[in-house]
């Protein structure tokens, strides 16, 4: 069996959805009315921390896909003011959010108990205004959620190979620079974080064998597994790793955008980014091949993603464990590619209501478990009831 990333084909049902007519598919995807469309055809749970648990319908896989999304559309019309990371969410909505997010990852590694056989992830890519809105590629709806996928194993063998040179796998030439220059600048920025549940892990224990990823990127095994999940120091660690690589991307890119720029304002860890990335000579070579390139490259300058945007997993490596991986984000801001799984969605209504009988069953026992540890209510749609 060959090693390399896959590209899979993902059916899916066309969703009966109006672009007014004048607008971009992107703009329209941004209003509230089309966050009406997805709580009444796709919901499956809501709670008072407007915290919305729905069914994909563009979904990554029809084993197991959902999400939960912060939706703030109806108090926050401005599409570029909404929460869009952990680090902006409240504490008491961030205090539920982890506990959904534990009982979702619980509930999959339940269902789906062999890692030879399933690939369970559950994360979050960052959907902030990194982007002009009309750009391509702008994330669909600028509000936090998660990711909660299961790919079938067989299903990824029997796949094609996915493209190398696909630009969500090499993140458009941005993140093969980090690897190629700062590497070890990269992976020990990190090592100065407080950890008690998160335990550096070498590549080769991270990768996924199937598929060969991730590559390169700072990783920890989750010591104690799904139990660990349920304690709130892991949660704290976990935004512990986002914090510090928001840190490392918006000085990096602050020293691309201006030469010998100060630190930044907003750090969380100020002292750490002075005194190991202000300070250290390949840090600063490589923000300047970027900022060369910039200035002599127009396409690639404006493909730059300036503010921090990251993609941050939990998922289940070849041994069984639980690891913690974060990556700066690629351009198709689709958070499989990061193990490798390049998805292709396809409309076809008769491939995916074969799978959709099972997929709704499981996604309707992670909502009666929620609804059992008081995290929201159930929502009534055409396909389902309350």
């Amino acid at each position: 069996m060959s090693t390399g990333p896959r590209e899979i084909n993902t059916p899916f049902r066309p969703i009966p959805l109006d672009v007014p007519e004048g607008m971009k598919p992107n703009e329209f995807f941004n209003s509230t009315e089309n966050l009406n469309d997805l709580v009444n055809n796709n919901g499956l749970l809501k709670n008072p921390e407007n915290l919305l648990l729905y069914r994909k319908a563009l979904g990554h896989s029809t084993t197991f896909d959902t999400s939960i999304i912060y939706n703030t559309s109806q108090s926050i019309l401005n599409p570029l003011g909404r929460p869009v990371r952990r680090t902006q969410v409240p504490e008491g909505v961030k205090n539920v959010w982890n506990r959904m997010n534990q009982i979702i990852i619980d509930y999959m590694l339940e269902a789906f108990p062999d890692p030879d056989e399933a690939l369970v992830l559950a994360g979050e890519a960052s959907l902030d205004a990194t982007w002009s809105l009309t750009s391509p590629g702008v994330p669909s709806i600028r509000m936090l959620h998660n990711h909660f996928i299961v790919f079938d194993k067989k299903l990824l063998k029997d796949a094609d190979p996915a493209d190398p040179e696909n630009p969500n796998l090499t993140d458009g030439g941005q993140h093969s620079l980090f690897q190629a220059y700062i590497r070890e600048v990269y992976q020990d920025f990190f090592s100065f974080l407080d950890l008690k549940i998160l335990k550096p892990i070498d590549n080769e224990s991270a990768t996924i064998g199937l598929t060969g990823y991730p590559q390169g990127l700072p990783s920890w095994e989750i010591q104690g597994g799904a139990d660990a999940l349920k304690d709130i120091h892991f949660w704290r660690e976990y935004d512990l790793i986002l914090k510090g690589f928001i840190d490392f991307y918006r000085t990096f890119f602050t020293q691309v955008s201006t030469r010998n720029a100060p630190l930044p304002k907003e750090a969380w860890f100020p002292e750490q980014v002075e005194r190991k990335l202000l300070f250290n000579n390949d840090f600063l070579a490589a923000a300047k091949k970027v900022r060369d390139h910039c200035i002599t490259d127009a396409k690639y300058a404006n493909a730059i993603r300036w503010q921090p945007a990251f993609k941050q997993l939990i998922y289940r490596n070849d041994e069984g464990k639980l690891v913690v991986t974060i990556s700066q984000n690629s351009i198709g801001n689709a958070i499989t590619e990061l193990l490798g799984v390049v998805v292709k969605r396809s409309p076809d209504t008769e491939a995916y209501e074969q799978a959709e009988p099972a997929l709704i069953e499981r996604l309707l026992e992670v909502r009666r478990r929620l609804i059992e540890a008081d995290l929201g209510e159930g929502i009534k749609t055409a396909h389902w009831g309350a």
